[in-house]
């Protein structure tokens, strides 16, 4: 899981990137508002944790432009605002959860992966990659006019590759979204479920959409999809 890291406080900005490092997500740092908002625009993450009180531009006003331009992506507030006509506006300018400062860690990584499951639902519905169609409503595979029948493992792990087309997503982020860490990354139960799903999605139909990046995970080629 990819997330941009918005916080002016250095020491408090350096522990949050160490504990996201050490819970397997991947974040991006930076200390002002202007630079959260470019980053935030040009995508690639899967939760902004903004900070409310940012330089130049705080969080609200962030989550506000974001959304005006059609950006969904998940935000999470941090604030040390405890008042609730505060906390109010800051879920009015658009963001999905708030967080007082000071907070517990547990709690912060908890919130960020119900954000990150709940965005996931509420996502289109369908995905597509060339003549491969997931439909989460039904959890039906087809290419073209082929259906696929899939275990609840391969269609997770499958909607998470499609979700992310083109990027690398890591083992420790399929252990995340699909095993919700239940797992042991030194066992071979990703591996396995990613050659049954090749088996059934890309090698009857000659194809080779779902890539093997050496030490690190996955990644789904829409070119080859």
């Amino acid at each position: 899981m990819r997330v941009l890291v918005a916080e002016d406080e250095v020491r408090l900005a350096e522990l949050l990137e160490q504990v996201l490092i050490g819970a397997g997500f991947s974040p991006a740092v930076v200390h002002d508002g202007e630079a959260a908002l470019a980053a935030a625009r040009r995508g690639g993450f899967d939760i902004l944790l903004l900070d409310w009180m940012l330089p130049g531009l705080d969080g609200p006003h962030i989550v506000r432009v974001l959304r005006a331009g059609g950006h969904l992506t998940p935000v999470l507030l941090l604030t040390a605002r405890g008042g609730v006509q505060d906390r109010v506006g800051g879920l009015n300018a658009g963001a999905d959860d708030y967080l007082s400062k000071p907070f517990d860690i547990e709690e912060l990584l908890a919130r960020m992966r119900a954000l990150h499951r709940r965005g996931r639902l509420t996502g289109l519905v369908a995905a597509r990659a060339g003549d491969l169609t997931l439909d989460r409503a039904s959890r039906r595979v087809t290419r073209g006019h082929v259906s696929i029948m899939l275990t609840a493992r391969e269609f997770d792990i499958l909607a998470l590759l499609l979700d992310r087309a083109g990027q690398v997503v890591t083992r420790y982020a399929i252990l995340d979204e699909v095993w919700d860490g239940a797992t042991d990354l030194r066992s071979n139960a990703i591996d396995v479920h990613v050659a049954t799903l090749r088996a059934k999605v890309d090698r009857p139909f000659g194809r080779n959409s779902i890539e093997t990046v050496r030490g690190v995970g996955y990644r789904f080629d829409p070119a080859g999809g």
